[in-house]
């Protein structure tokens, strides 16, 4: 436990002359990142990152300070920068701290900090030598990532609670580019979750890289998309993207109270169809995204966002949920302690219907079938959207044709979510790096097998992306 008496002092300094609300976030994060490309390790990164970041709140303003001096002279100057922002009177402030135990807990099996470097490399190398085993002469370059951090964080605030959270995130990624004449084409993906080295019981390195590299090779001898108006299914395997971009950043209440988003002002109202439902969950085990507290304090929750197609809730921080006069509900995120919270998803998922994805399948008597989403852009003030495909087939009297590439789709997200009929009882999880205002977070996104009755499909590949599209990692 961080020294509560030094916390209760900071915190009575930075609401000195004034301010509604004063909080502190203290985080020591530990961080190793492994990239081999080329078929040689080209770094091996290991550092400690410890600071504090303190804040007002004053009406709707906010003054914010961050140090990497977490002595008691270090933190107490940065208290008194921002108690100077507030401009009101000195007041007498007294605090007597409570510590609140997280409603969840997360149990890591392995800790990175356990795993020898050796160990780490040895798993990045087999990848990229698995991803090569693939029809070498095609495959031109692979690139693996493999990344870990154990981040653990103090949060108190002038509300009286001081918490204490550690978090353990890995993840691996593998990029191959294949190319045959003058086609080229590229596969990606990744895995990780909030867990230690476990993760790797579950999800297998080589196995990963042979798909990446497979789909990578395959895509030149892939078709030409077709273009137009047309049904178009979603695999439970394509992930989220979809609800993360064209749905969830929608339904951020800071976008929400600016009018930056097409949900604003439509709480209660119907918004998809009666077969939608749509959740952020942070306390879902062992994903990406999950965490048992947020970066305020808060204790995590699921949030039901959309439920039969009716707007419910929106995602909140301190701040926002103050605007709206209620309580966050868990969505106070930060990339570090460089960076004040502000709403962000967790895990965003569409919640599994009763059909079988092969029964959606046979139900389609001419589309297009998704089974991997690549980037894009969208606006979240009207919802519109441009996605590519990274792997995608003709759909032909209910049965999965040929392979084509160069596919993108084109659309609204309210409009879509309106237009989904079929719901599969699957659900398949992506992970990704969201991008919002300057800072990353760590996400996950989920759907199940969905039917999209018309989406309009173009055959020119995706080359730019949105701030807030998830970054991958």
């Amino acid at each position: 436990m961080f020294d509560k008496k030094l916390l209760q002092n900071v915190l009575e300094t930075a609401l000195s002359k004034g301010g509604d609300f004063a909080d502190i976030y203290v985080e020591n994060k530990r961080a190793t990142a492994i990239r081999c490309e080329a078929g040689k390790i080209e770094r091996v990164h290991s550092g400690v990152d410890l600071g504090a970041g303190i804040r007002v709140l004053s009406g709707e303003n906010t003054a914010y300070a961050y140090t990497n001096d977490v002595s008691k002279e270090g933190l107490l100057a940065a208290a008194r920068t921002v108690s100077q922002a507030t401009r009101g009177t000195y007041k007498d402030v007294n605090l007597d701290l409570r510590t609140i135990n997280p409603a969840v807990k997360f149990d890591f099996l392995e800790p990175p900090k356990d795993i020898s470097t050796e160990q780490k490399v040895k798993l990045v190398e087999s990848a990229d030598k698995a991803a090569r085993s693939i029809e070498e002469d095609a495959v031109k370059q692979v690139i693996v990532g493999y990344g870990d951090a154990t981040t653990k964080v103090t949060i108190a605030n002038s509300d009286g609670e001081v918490v204490e959270d550690e978090r353990i995130r890995t993840r691996l990624l593998v990029q191959v580019v294949a190319a045959k004449n003058d086609t080229i084409q590229t596969g990606y993906d990744a895995v990780g979750g909030l867990s230690g080295f476990e993760l790797f019981k579950n999800f297998d390195p080589g196995e990963l890289a042979v798909s990446v590299a497979k789909r990578a090779v395959k895509m030149l001898s892939a078709k030409p998309a077709p273009t137009g108006k047309m049904p178009v299914v979603m695999a439970g395997e394509a992930g989220g993207t979809m609800v993360h971009e064209a749905c969830g950043h929608g339904l951020e209440a800071d976008l929400v109270q600016k009018k930056l988003s097409v949900y604003s002002g439509k709480k209660g109202q119907k918004v998809a169809s009666d077969t939608v439902t749509v959740i952020d969950d942070a306390t879902m085990s062992n994903k990406y995204g999950s965490y048992a507290v947020d970066d305020e304090g808060v204790l995590a929750q699921p949030v039901t966002l959309i439920k039969n197609g009716v707007l419910e809730d929106y995602l909140y921080d301190r701040l926002t949920a103050g605007k709206d006069n209620r309580l966050s509900n868990g969505h106070g995120r930060r990339e570090s302690y460089q960076h004040k919270p502000i709403p962000r998803m967790g895990n965003t998922y569409i919640a599994p219907g009763n059909w079988e994805p092969e029964k959606i399948i046979r139900e389609i008597k001419e589309g297009l079938l998704v089974k991997k989403m690549g980037g894009g852009q969208v606006n979240t003030t009207t919802g519109d959207f441009v996605f590519d495909v990274a792997e995608g087939y003709i759909i032909q009297d209910g049965e999965i044709g040929p392979m084509v590439r160069g596919a993108t789709l084109t659309g609204n997200g309210p409009h879509v979510l309106q237009t989904i009929d079929m719901i599969g009882s699957d659900l398949g999880f992506t992970i990704g790096t969201c991008g919002k205002d300057g800072q990353g977070v760590p996400v996950s996104d989920a759907q199940p097998t969905i039917a999209i009755k018309e989406i309009l499909v173009g055959g020119t590949e995706v080359t730019g992306q949105s701030n807030s599209q998830i970054c991958r990692l």
